[in-house]
């Protein structure tokens, strides 16, 4: 009786949800297909529409991160009118693993008012105040994909087509050889961990590849760039380059190539790599580099020797310079003035020192220039 009352309240419990769920939206999903193949593009489209008409309703809705598939949202249409939204979201989805995956979502619903959306408006465009709003996270079914093996050793999906270039079939010895390699199409990004064969016995150069993809409904357009080079001391064959495909709309296996390219290397003669010319000459055979050293150690001796001698002149000179004087002459307002003459406590300033003060401190306006003058005047 217990457990037939647990099931009888879980059941309660559930329906309750999907009533309460009812009431505020409704949501319908649809894929283009459900069986497909690995890496074939899926189509997912979401509807979220408002029934209860009494709240303002926002959502926040995306797929949940999984190794299991790639996805990339391609359009979101709202209708927004806060009492009757309406979202359709469209993703473009790629399965990367075969057997049964789930498509796994996050969806959260936010109620408010019509006075939390006035108030969050209010005021210039750099002050909006932020919405108030109830989130409840809402648990949405898992959507199920049977996704189907492909046919062995298929490396690239869609519909692709393959071109070449090699600048050139003859090199010297140790010289690249720039070649590269483009794949573009529709479908899964055509992205090759190697292109060339593991057993060859020449220097491979290897860059980054420059990939441009744009999605769409459609799928995904692609254009991928391999730039590397070669490099060998001998001439030497390259093997032809074959990458499986299979393209999921037409169910047709085909194969790019790259046919087999032929190297003649030309090898250096050694006797021309080393020079026959003693470049710079033997140092026992030059002693130029001798009377020039003298010349610049005679230089140097005289400009030290003058130096010293202009030194012991300048000690030896006498200093006629009042010190007093070259204070004076230093000072560059009235009040650094004043203070070198009030230090120097000499009667014969008195006068000046009463026009600076004065000038300071009173309403009295003097010439600095020239009571300066006046000043070095009574020194001489």
């Amino acid at each position: 009786m217990k457990h037939n009352l647990g099931k009888i309240l879980k059941l309660f419990i559930a329906l309750s949800f999907v009533l309460l769920l009812a009431e505020d939206f409704t949501y319908d999903f649809h894929l283009d297909k459900a069986n497909p193949y690995l890496k074939e593009p899926v189509i997912l489209t979401l509807d979220l529409k408002q029934t209860n008409h009494d709240i303002v309703l926002l959502f926040n809705f995306d797929l949940c991160k999984s190794a299991d598939y790639f996805f990339q949202r391609l359009d979101t249409k709202e209708t927004d009118t806060h009492h009757n939204i309406q979202i359709h979201y469209v993703y473009l989805i790629y399965p990367l693993k075969s057997g049964e995956i789930k498509l796994s979502f996050d969806l959260v619903k936010k109620i408010t008012t019509d006075d939390s959306v006035a108030y969050s408006f209010s005021g210039d465009r750099d002050n909006i105040k932020g919405l108030v709003t109830t989130d409840t996270k809402i648990t949405l079914p898992p959507l199920p994909l049977s996704v189907k093996d492909l046919p062995e050793n298929t490396t690239l999906v869609g519909d692709f087509s393959l071109t070449h270039t090699f600048t050139k079939h003859e090199a010297k010895a140790y010289e690249p050889i720039p070649f590269q390699v483009k794949i573009e199409g529709s479908g899964y990004p055509p992205l090759v961990d190697t292109l060339l064969p593991k057993d060859l016995n020449i220097t491979v150069f290897k860059e980054t590849p420059i990939v441009h993809s744009t999605h769409s409904k459609q799928g995904t357009k692609s254009s991928v760039i391999y730039p590397m080079a070669l490099s060998s001391t001998n001439s030497f064959d390259l093997s032809p380059i074959t990458i499986k495909a299979f393209n999921p709309k037409t169910m047709k296996h085909y194969a790019l190539t790259v046919p087999k390219q032929h190297f003649n290397i030309s090898k250096i003669d050694v006797n021309t790599l080393v020079d026959k010319t003693d470049n710079p000459k033997p140092l026992q055979n030059d002693w130029s580099w001798l009377s020039s050293l003298l010349g610049y150690l005679i230089v140097f001796a005289a400009g030290y020797l003058t130096a010293i001698s202009m030194k012991w002149k300048k000690k030896i000179l006498p200093q006629n310079d009042d010190p007093l004087k070259v204070k004076i002459e230093a000072c560059k307002d009235e009040r650094s003035l004043l203070q070198v003459l009030m230090a120097g406590n000499s009667k014969k300033f008195a006068r000046s020192i009463e026009k600076i003060e004065n000038s300071l401190y009173g309403n009295g306006k003097i010439n600095f220039k020239k009571i300066k003058e006046e000043v070095l005047e009574k020194i001489i």
